[in-house]
């Protein structure tokens, strides 16, 4: 809901501060004092294109700042966060546009820069404003459907859910056939790199253990001599382990003979025993490091084949047992590939059916709902003196390649305003008051269905007066309730239903013009919907009738 409108500078508005409330609201004056001033300065807050000449003649620049007040849940509080603004729940929405008198404008919301076209997009969200230059509300084709849904009470889910999973199943048909024919192009190569990997067969692991198995081969062949001498050396009949023993055995006869010698003895043992094992560590390592030739042949010509075919194939080798493993089964998938897509095919035909058929039934559904619409709509228009005009809901079946998640329908709210002639679009057909009329008849018959928090109607009484002026009334008063509904009017019977009312009016100095807004009392608006009914001198019979269209509201 609009809260507040703080205008400076635009065209004839020096300083103009207003507070709104919710209900309906009348915004009168002599012809020329300002209306649409005060409306254009509301369109320039609200992101329609920022034209200079708004700007106060003698002034650097015009500004406009409107407050809403939003619910936590509306839709522009997720548009601000899906579009990266802050903005606190249950806080006040504060739209501002700067307009330059030599060209150039910025706008910002809660004093966060944006662009024009975020602007224009929560405009639309906050405000609808019906009028003769109206391009959005009902006259945008593209929320008729919508409208249409809501009205009918229509659920979607059914057509959506079967929409989706047909897209689905087309998504992996449209894989499955890319797969299979790109598979097919590389028959040859598969067939012979899958040979190849399947005669050499690696195994996870086994180049790390062929790699270690050479290692310690080559290092063997590396020291095989200078372990051979060091076994002759040591375990030779004449080496140092047969000398150790047999000095030994000579100083184990005089050892008795000193006490010196019994050491001597013992530190002889000692050595045997280390030399012992020495003798059997060597044997040991002779052991391991022993080996055939011909085994280090055949090791490293596996490891390099292993090595190889991993380069030739760009992988890690012990990622070739899964190429393996990979490129078999795209071979398979060759073979299987038209018993696979037969299979698809046919799913894919079952998800177009179910989709068809819900989406058909969508279609029944609107049509009976647009029934209902046309006849609530055709209720509204005689009493608007729209009585020769015609209002269809058209809904008409898409091209295929068209269809969607909302179904196979294109909704479009069309007239003919006179008998005879051809039905076409709102906006083409009517035109001034009687177009803003059509769009009261619409509102009030769709019940407020996907509409703004705050609506304004522009001269919605143009060229009507009388009975047809109190239906306008009526109506905007019944539309108003629990809603913000604005009606800038000429009509007192129209201005003496609204809850609130304010006059604008204009006046020169000689020198400057300037237009003022003022909210009006109840003496005052006796006042001024006397002047409505009267004309140029308002008269004590004009005020006994304003009066009696006052209380009569």
């Amino acid at each position: 809901m609009l809260t507040s409108l703080s205008i400076r500078d635009v065209v004839l508005i020096e300083a103009l501060d207003l507070e709104f409330e919710g209900g309906l609201g009348a915004l009168t004056g002599e012809t020329g004092a300002g209306k649409s001033i005060l409306l254009d300065a509301l369109g320039l807050a609200l992101g329609v294109r920022a034209d200079s000449d708004l700007v106060r003649q003698g002034a650097e620049r015009a500004v406009v700042s409107a407050t809403f007040d939003i619910p936590p849940s509306h839709d522009v509080a997720l548009l601000l966060t899906e579009s990266g603004l802050d903005a606190e729940p249950g806080e006040p929405l504060i739209v501002r546009r700067i307009v330059k008198a030599d060209g150039g404008s910025r706008a910002s919301i809660n004093d966060q820069p944006v662009s024009a076209t975020l602007l224009r997009e929560i405009g639309d969200m906050l405000v609808e404003i019906h009028g003769q230059h109206d391009d959005r509300g009902l006259l945008n084709a593209k929320g008729h459907r919508v409208l249409l849904d809501a009205f009918g009470v229509i659920d979607t889910g059914e057509a959506a859910h079967c929409w989706s999973a047909w897209r689905t199943a087309e998504e992996t048909l449209a894989e499955a056939r890319e797969a299979v024919e790109e598979a097919a192009r590389d028959r040859e190569f598969l067939e012979h790199a899958v040979r190849e990997l399947q005669t050499l067969a690696p195994e996870p692991g086994e180049e790390a253990q062929l790699a270690e198995a050479r290692a310690t081969m080559q290092k063997g062949d590396r020291i095989a001599d200078d372990l051979n001498e060091v076994g002759e050396l040591l375990g030779d009949s004449q080496g140092g382990l047969a000398q150790l023993r047999q000095a030994a055995r000579r100083a184990d006869r005089i050892a008795g003979e000193h006490e010196l010698l019994g050491e001597a003895l013992a530190a002889l043992d000692r050595a045997l025993i280390e030399a012992d094992l020495a003798e059997e560590k060597l044997a040991e390592a002779a052991h391991t490091l022993a080996f055939d030739p011909k085994r280090l042949d055949e090791t490293e010509t596996r490891l390099f084949e292993i090595r190889a075919l991993a380069r030739k194939h760009h992988v890690e080798p012990d990622a070739l047992p899964a190429l393996t493993d990979e490129l078999s089964g795209k071979l398979a998938s060759i073979a299987a590939g038209g018993e696979k897509l037969a299979k698809l095919e046919a799913d894919v035909a079952k998800r177009r059916k179910a989709y068809e058929t819900a989406a058909s039934a969508l279609g029944e559904a609107r049509r009976k709902a647009a029934e209902q619409l046309d006849s609530a709509v055709a209720g509204e228009l005689a009493p608007l003196k729209l009585d020769a005009a015609k209002f269809r809901t058209a809904v008409d079946r898409l091209d295929e390649e068209s269809w969607g998640v909302s179904g196979q329908d294109r909704v479009a709210f069309e007239i003919a305003t006179n008998p005879g002639a051809p039905f076409g679009p709102l906006a083409k057909i009517a035109s001034g008051g009687e177009l803003s009329r059509f769009i009261l008849a619409l509102k009030v018959a769709l019940a407020e269905q996907g509409g703004a928090g705050t609506m304004i109607f522009d001269e919605i009484d143009r060229g009507v007066g009388g009975a047809v002026a109190s239906a306008i009334g009526e109506r905007l008063a019944r539309l108003a309730e629990g809603a913000q509904l604005l009606v800038v009017t000429h009509s007192p019977q129209v201005a003496a239903r609204a809850e609130h009312q304010w006059q604008i009016a204009k006046a020169s100095d000689g020198l400057v013009t300037r237009t003022s807004v003022a909210r009006l009392d109840d003496g005052e608006r006796r006042e001024e919907i006397a002047r409505m009914l009267s004309g140029a001198e308002t008269t004590d019979e004009a005020r006994a009738q304003a009066e009696r269209l006052l209380e009569g509201v």
